[in-house]
């Protein structure tokens, strides 16, 4: 009874020591990105569109909405997303923002090579540029500056070596040529640096699920467990940082880009103190773009 007091008291102050305004503007998908990097390169992803929308809830009470247009390319990829606070969460914050990455593909990888995030946040503002190359950060912007702190983990060099963006790990690239409606899907450890902290999600298939949006894609979703493991730039003794590394109960649900074997994220679920926080489409649709070479011949 205790412990459930001290959540009920610290309730919204949780919620922004643990940016859950941030993830509700940003669709959940810093938090919950996933990498596109695996060993199995070679095979072409084939071009494909998608236009989406999503609401984010806590406790079943809207806090979020937002856009997230995908562009993949013969060579090229872009992604965007827009948000912005609403419902429940404007009581105790209003906010806005958006997240950009754009790279090429070789070797049938998308690789990253510029990101951009901003968020708004009342009177307070948040902002990233990265330039990456071969999966390294070159250039790094972050406005303001992470406040330094004897209990924060310093981020080294070397924790900005082997990572990816978090808009740019949002897409995964299942490898082969038959179903990527497949458990492989989810096995995987990602590396992921957002510009102030470097930590690795690791998923496990866990089961199937059948998905309806209202506007868009129906069909199956492959579920994912998240385990949250934070490497550099975090202070560990923070509550919500023991929370989540804690955490056993995230969710995130994949779903194609119709034309290319691209999964992105139809539904993230993460459990709180003080409720479900769920990110869900409510529009997702994809559609397949033909080649550079398919439309010379046509």
């Amino acid at each position: 009874m205790a412990k459930a007091k001290k959540w009920r008291k610290q309730g919204p102050g949780f919620v922004g020591s643990h940016r859950l305004t941030r993830h509700a503007i940003f669709l959940c998908v810093t938090a919950l990105a996933v990498t596109v990097a695996d060993a199995h390169g070679g095979r072409s992803l084939a071009q494909g569109k998608l236009d989406a929308r999503y609401t984010v809830t806590l406790s079943g009470l809207p806090i979020g909405q937002g856009a997230w247009i995908i562009d993949i390319g013969d060579d090229y990829f872009t992604a965007s997303a827009s948000g912005a606070t609403a419902g429940l969460l404007r009581v105790f914050a209003s906010g806005q923002g958006q997240s950009a990455a754009r790279g090429s593909i070789s070797s049938g990888q998308l690789v990253p090579s510029t990101y951009a995030s901003r968020i708004v946040t009342d009177d307070k503002s948040d902002e990233v540029r990265m330039v990456i190359s071969a999966g390294a950060v070159k250039e790094l912007a972050a406005n303001p500056p992470t406040v330094a702190s004897p209990d924060r983990v310093p981020v080294t060099d070397a924790h900005r070596r082997g990572v990816s963006d978090p808009m740019t790990a949002s897409l995964i690239r299942v490898p082969g040529s038959g179903d990527i409606l497949v458990p492989q899907a989810c096995q995987r450890t990602l590396s992921i640096f957002d510009g102030r902290m470097r930590y690795d999600l690791q998923l496990a298939f866990k089961r199937l699920e059948r998905v309806r949006a209202d506007r868009g894609y129906q069909g199956v979703a492959v579920v994912c467990a998240v385990r949250f493991a934070p490497i550099a730039g975090h202070v560990p003794e923070r509550t919500a940082i023991k929370y989540l590394v804690q955490l056993r109960d995230i969710e995130l649900w994949l779903a194609p880009i119709a034309g290319t074997r691209v999964m992105v994220p139809y539904r993230v679920s993460v459990p709180t103190p003080i409720g479900l926080g769920v990110m869900q489409a409510t529009q997702f649709v994809s559609m397949p773009q033909p080649s550079k070479a398919t439309a010379k011949t046509q």
